[in-house]
């Protein structure tokens, strides 16, 4: 692609999909880079689709949470299986914006997570903590004509970094705001925070798992209210009452008191989890509404616990700005407007700046994408815990005489 001086404009795709097994998230992005200073650039979402997994394949993928169950065969299927799935996501999206394949420069994907072990373990003086995303980009390359980027987390792992959190990167570069401490906080699965100071360096910039965002919540509504998969809207937890002795429970987990860096994920708070607070619900006796309704102050609460905990001794916000399908919860939204009043801290969605709540992770990978075809580092390093910059990113290239062939 050449020097940072000779790109001023690229479209570029995002792919992703994330720890609630949704489905695909797809954005086409113009990204502009500006002069002024080195990483300066600014971004225009031109489209986004969500393509929701089939049923049979969402059942699949959670299969393979199971790493009993997630044999050699079964994730090497599933890898080629979303390739496709990811290609054909990655096609409609860009025929909704009305480009031609060939003027994206790279598509960005960060494929499904089906294992993520952080934590330090050694072997023979060795480091073998791992995370293992699946989507195979050698597909979605060649059925599309355009070079793919996935598999990113592990070049941080590689420098002994957690591979996680990775859209902060993309954060500090999209919303550092001259005069106001700034909190990006995005609910998926799982919970995380970008803390931006006023007018940051990179350096200044932190960011960490604050724990479940809607894991633990659709986990046990597709068991209490199947066929239901989420509690659209906070519905459900809009009536019913939180359940101290659960909540407590629930809140004496380790991972809250953690030192950075730290990340998270299903292993932690998955089906095993959700299966102990089902037991709890039927030796209790407790109703279905108020179990909702406490896993949901549970994720409100973490985030609150993590800001009072680790951010407000060295900055006080202004605002909390809430992205993710979280973000479409009104009760859990409720929930952190009160939790936040006392601190003085604005809680707004990424609606309310003008972005888009969908799509933001997706505009994410993107950008990181088009920072590996630069050869251009894309990791925060106190963010994750590596020991150095590094640019992340598997690229795989289409045949030649089939770049930008739909």
């Amino acid at each position: 692609m050449g020097g940072p001086s000779e790109v001023e404009v690229a479209y570029l795709v995002g792919l992703m999909s994330g720890t609630s097994v949704d489905g695909i998230d797809a954005a086409v992005i113009k990204l502009s880079s500006s002069p002024d200073k080195e990483y300066g650039i600014e971004t225009e979402l031109l489209a986004f689709e969500n393509t929701p997994f089939p049923a049979h394949v969402r059942s699949s993928i959670f299969e393979l949470f199971d790493p009993s169950k997630a044999t050699v065969d079964k994730v090497g299927a599933m890898n080629m299986w979303l390739g496709e799935l990811y290609a054909r996501a990655a096609l409609s999206v860009i025929r909704k914006c009305g480009l031609a394949p060939s003027r994206i420069v790279a598509i960005g994907s960060h494929g499904q997570t089906i294992y993520h072990a952080p934590e330090e373990m050694r072997m023979d003086g060795y480091n073998l903590h791992c995370t293992v995303q699946i989507g195979e980009g050698a597909v979605i390359a060649n059925r599309t004509g355009i070079p793919c980027i996935s598999d990113f987390r592990v070049a941080d792992m590689a420098m002994n970094g957690q591979g996680a959190p990775l859209v902060p990167f993309t954060e500090y570069l999209l919303f550092n705001h001259p005069e106001k401490t700034s909190l990006l906080q995005n609910i998926g699965g799982i919970g995380n925070i970008t803390v931006l100071p006023a007018n940051a360096s990179p350096e200044e910039v932190y960011a960490y798992d604050t724990g479940p965002g809607n894991m633990i919540i659709d986990g046990l509504v597709s068991r209490l209210f199947a066929p239901m998969t989420m509690d659209a809207g906070g519905e459900i937890a809009a009536g019913g009452e939180v359940i101290d002795p659960l909540l407590k429970w629930m809140q004496q987990d380790e991972y809250y008191s953690m030192p950075f860096p730290k990340s998270t994920g299903r292993e932690r708070f998955g089906q095993q989890y959700v299966a102990q607070i089902l037991q709890m619900m039927e030796s209790n006796r407790w109703k279905a509404e108020d179990v909702i309704v406490t896993a949901t102050h549970l994720t409100a609460w973490s985030i609150a616990d993590s800001y009072e905990r680790y951010i407000a001794p060295q900055h006080q916000a202004q605002r909390l700005v809430v992205g993710g399908g979280g973000s479409y919860n009104l009760t859990l939204m409720r929930e952190l407007r009160q939790l936040f009043a006392p601190f003085g801290v604005q809680v707004l969605t990424q609606e309310d700046i003008g972005g888009n709540s969908d799509a933001k992770e997706a505009v994410a990978f993107a950008v990181l994408a088009y920072h590996t075809m630069r050869r251009l580092p894309n990791n925060i390093p106190q963010v994750t815990g590596a020991s150095r910059p590094v640019v992340m990113g598997k690229i795989s290239w289409p045949y030649p005489e089939h770049r930008g062939v739909e």
